[in-house]
């Protein structure tokens, strides 16, 4: 039986997943306070980047199943299940921030007229959930398991593949309490269950910690792999052949394993500053993730060291090493299939290129808008060719497919100097040192010049 649902925040999670409960056939009212955000919506306009989204969009708003408001009042009112979907953005000292979260469960209690569930879409630190379940009853007066239920549906999305992961995911989290609210919940996800995707019942807790053990898990498998790289480089190991290998073992798996510049984006940082804060408020020392933190920190920042090298301009004496030097910087976003640039390696690599007096020259397809709100400073070209045109080297930091297909001959053209380094290993290596490039990877065996 379809459901009348209220999605509280159409920032990235919940666009999602008003559109993707709105095509399962249920009922959905998407709520933002940005009444800009809201007319374009409702004109079928996606207000980021992300595939496949305007698709699922149109169709749901043609359909009538899908809707945009900035009432809050009426269509919490109005709905059988209210999901929260607000950011949680991290606070100075690592923990998530739940104002939002706060406010989104106040509007919920001034109008909890009927019988709700109130799902928790937000990524939010362990208790969370019965802080607002209790939050919910005081304002209301109203009885949780009676008047009203909370129930934990962390989500899994990588931005990029969100429309693909909504649809398809591995699993489906729900952490509860009543059995009204799990045959609840069954409805709303009633299609996913026919698929056979595995259904994950649980309490509260046990959901809201399985999302950052998830997250940190990941963060710590990309880190791992960096540290090998920097390892290989040294030894004269190829990473590229370490991390197959060890993907072929069932234990490991080759998701992830791919080294790069530190991994960035709206989750992964967040949330394992999050993970250390929620240990120190237990009096448990998350001391492995504490150190991805700060492995990841100093990957990033590595970069630009190796860029130093390259150039020649590693001179401890001489703390704008870079000064002069117009660097090509190709892509901005955290990773590919996004404009999202929050915490994204290109945000540390340009700011400390800056501060070490070098000139950027800056090519995204999707993200420089985003990235110009940040550092209006630099320059922004229309495509690679544009940004390399007289650059003393470029350094490739997000895995954009255009970037694997590179005409290298007209890239040698364009640039004044012969660096290149490729973060994310996408070039032709021996390419590169035939045409005369001094060209690193990260982790990579480069051919000698001849």
């Amino acid at each position: 039986m379809s459901k009348r649902i209220c999605v509280v925040g159409t920032g990235y999670v919940g666009l999602i997943a008003a559109v993707g409960l709105a095509d399962f056939g249920n009922t959905v009212v998407g709520v933002d306070i940005d009444e800009a955000k809201i007319s374009a919506l409702n004109a079928g306009t996606v207000p980021i980047y992300e595939p496949g989204v305007e698709e699922y969009l149109r169709r749901n708003l043609a359909s009538g199943r899908l809707s945009f408001v900035s009432d809050v009042a009426t269509a919490v009112s109005e709905c059988d299940v209210v999901f929260i979907a607000v950011g949680t953005p991290p606070r100075e000292n690592g923990d998530a921030d739940l104002r939002f979260v706060g406010i989104v469960a106040d509007s919920v209690a001034a109008n909890l007229d009927s019988y709700k569930v109130i799902v928790t879409k937000s990524t939010v630190p362990v208790g969370t959930n019965r802080w607002i379940r209790d939050r919910i009853a005081l304002a209301s007066g109203k009885l949780p398991g009676q008047d009203f239920d909370v129930v934990s549906n962390p989500e899994f999305l990588r931005e990029g593949k969100a429309i693909s992961d909504f649809f398809h995911p591995d699993r489906t989290v729900i952490g509860f309490e009543s059995e009204h609210a799990k045959e609840i919940m069954f409805d709303v996800y009633r299609a996913l269950n026919v698929t056979s995707v595995p259904f994950v019942w649980c309490s509260l807790e046990t959901a809201e910690l399985i999302k950052y053990a998830s997250n940190a898990y990941l963060a710590v498998k990309i880190t791992f792999i960096n540290e090998m790289a920097n390892l290989a480089e040294t030894v004269g190991a190829d990473i590229n052949a370490v991390a197959r290998t060890m993907g072929m073992d069932g234990r490991i798996g080759p998701k992830f394993l791919h080294p790069g510049p530190g991994y960035g984006g709206s989750c992964f940082p967040k949330d394992t500053q999050a993970l250390v804060s929620i240990g120190d408020s237990h009096g448990v020392d998350m001391s492995l993730v504490r150190a991805v933190i700060t492995a990841n920190e100093r990957q990033k920042k590595r970069m630009v060291v190796k860029l130093e090298r390259l150039l020649g301009c590693a001179r401890p004496d001489k703390p704008l090493s870079l000064e002069g030097k117009t660097i090509a910087v190709l892509g901005l976003a955290f990773k590919q299939e996004t404009d999202d640039v929050r915490a994204s390696p290109a945000l540390t690599i340009v700011e400390t290129l800056l501060t070490k007096g070098a000139t950027i020259s800056a090519y995204d397809s999707k993200a420089m808008e985003n990235f110009k709100a940040l550092f209006p400073q630099i320059v922004y070209k229309k495509d690679v060719y544009e940004a390399a045109l007289g650059a003393d080297a470029l350094i490739i930091v997000t895995e954009w497919n255009e970037f694997r297909s590179l005409d290298l001959p007209r890239l040698k053209v364009a640039m004044r100097g012969d660096v290149i380094l490729d973060t994310r290993n996408l070039i032709d290596a021996d390419e590169a040192v035939s045409l005369g490039f001094i060209y690193e990877g990260v982790g990579r065996i480069i051919p000698r010049r001849a």
